[in-house]
């Protein structure tokens, strides 16, 4: 056999393998997005059966997104650190452990713990499926399309969400929603062991920066639980008072630590790559915008047109189609006209489209009068999320890849916090009556946050225009953690 073909045979079996593992990755993208929403179907039935209050029933949703907001900078530097294939397999194997844990809990007290556990392996899961994209494809057209794949997949993940909430709910109870994760997470686990390549060699002279670490995921993790819980305690209260100078205090000496740091967690010189910091300004406003639109359209569906649980996911096929349709064409928009027109052309359709659905947010309207603006918004979300992501990997050496995800992520998981604790505070202000009259006002209030979520589309085009025209391929720099030599030909 010649060289050139032994040459040839090598690439398509690292071609093989390098699709398996973007099977793999987006695989665990919708087991991540579809523990987003299962849970909410069941939530009547689990604090009926386990005996939760009122005030207490909403922490099996805010523990995950509290302890997954707090750790994702330290999962993107783990992953960075001490291998994203490594952390990848722990963060599945800590979803599936936690999850079965959920589904046997039998007083509130477990299943919120196992819900906390879960936020902190979808917070060492996110990252590390990113930066596992953004290593093994290099930056272009072949790392666009896998990063379209895996937004494709997540957009997927949310509806099968809502309906497989709803039918494991009705048929089998409240624990199947947490079951079902077991087998998947487990399986994609072993299956990564065996697909994606093993990770290259570690660098002695790097260090994981625990005071750095210890700050930011206190600070981070307090942060996030103000956001969740002001709404519900009181922003004036003692107790959020105490916790936001808390947070404050150890975010400031996060700050500090990472100046004065040889290795810091994150190196502050990322700051100066412009397509990362519009990247992660863009995460923000995204989750800020069209991330807070599932909520309010939960509430025209089942609280003011009165839809089950099973209908509501129902209709949610209808965007989620629209958004995996848009993750494609973001891909295309992105190779041919560069990253900030493609975030100018998803952030102004999903505004137009935003408005369009600002619109069918009526008491007395149906949900064909809403379709249109699910449609057009859903595209210019899925366009967005795709260039977002693109932008925030760009430029960036494939050593810091991890910690350039977990900033990514950290900001859209606060860009969610904030945007709801202000359209919800603004939603039900006007809130009044009971019956048909109640139902009216909600809808209005709802249709006020939507038409602001819009605003904020718009001011998404503002930072776009901050990102570069184009990204461009950085070389791997000296010494960066490389794949095993056998697969490096592949990427």
């Amino acid at each position: 056999m010649t060289d050139m073909s032994m040459s040839s045979g090598r690439s398509r079996r690292g071609g093989t393998r390098l699709g398996w593992s973007l099977a793999l990755l987006a695989l665990a993208q919708l087991i991540f997005s579809l523990d987003l929403n299962i849970v909410f179907v069941a939530l009547p039935e689990i604090g009926a059966d386990l005996g939760f209050s009122g005030q207490t029933q909403q922490w099996v949703v805010s523990a995950y997104v509290v302890f997954a907001g707090g750790f994702l900078l330290l999962g993107g530097r783990a992953a960075d650190l001490l291998g994203r294939r490594r952390i990848f397999v722990l963060a599945l194997t800590v979803y599936a452990a936690s999850s079965l844990a959920g589904g046997l809990a039998g007083t509130p007290g477990v299943i919120v713990v196992a819900r906390a556990i879960q936020g902190i392996g979808g917070a060492l899961l996110l990252p590390s499926t990113l930066s596992l994209i953004n290593t093994l494809f290099e930056e272009g057209p072949r790392r666009n399309r896998a990063l379209a794949v895996w937004g494709g997949a997540g957009a997927s993940g949310l509806t099968v969400g809502a309906l497989l909430g709803g039918v494991l709910t009705q048929a089998f109870g409240w624990p199947a929603v947490f079951f079902v994760n077991v087998p998947l997470a487990g399986l994609v686990a072993i299956a990564a062991l065996a697909v994606i390549p093993r990770d290259g060699r570690r660098q002695e002279d790097r260090r994981f920066d625990l005071p750095g670490a210890m700050t930011v995921t206190g600070g981070a993790t307090l942060l996030v639980f103000v956001l969740v819980q002001g709404p519900e305690i009181g922003w004036m209260s003692p107790a959020i008072i105490a916790v936001v100078a808390l947070a404050v205090v150890l975010l400031a000496a996060f700050v500090v630590i990472e100046w004065r740091s040889a290795d810091p967690l994150m190196p502050p010189r990322l700051f100066g790559n412009r397509s990362l910091v519009a990247g992660i300004t863009v995460t923000f406003l995204y989750m800020a915008t069209f991330g807070t639109l599932p909520y309010f359209l939960t509430v025209l569906l089942q609280t003011v047109h009165r839809f089950s649980a099973l209908q509501t996911g129902l209709a949610f096929l209808v965007p989620s189609l629209a958004i995996a349709t848009g993750t494609q064409l973001g891909e295309r928009l992105a190779t041919r006209l560069g990253t900030r027109t493609t975030l100018l052309a998803g952030f102004l359709t999903g505004a137009v489209g935003t408005l369009f659905l600002a619109l069918g947010f009526h008491h007395s309207s149906g949900y064909p009068a809403i379709v249109p603006g699910l449609v057009i918004s859903g595209v210019g979300q899925g366009v967005t999320w795709t260039a977002m992501w693109i932008a925030a990997a760009a430029g960036v050496a494939p050593r810091e890849q991890g910690v350039a995800s977990g900033m990514a992520s950290t900001t859209l998981n606060l860009g969610n916090a904030i945007g709801l604790a202000v359209l919800i505070a603004i939603a039900n202000a006007g809130a009044k009556g009971s019956g048909p009259a109640l139902r009216s006002s909600i809808a209005d209030g709802s249709r006020t946050a939507v038409y602001l979520a819009a605003a904020g589309m718009l001011l998404g085009t503002l930072i776009a225009l901050l990102s570069p025209r184009r990204t461009a391929t950085t070389p791997q720099a000296a010494g960066d953690d490389v794949p095993e030599p056998a697969e490096r030909h592949t990427v």
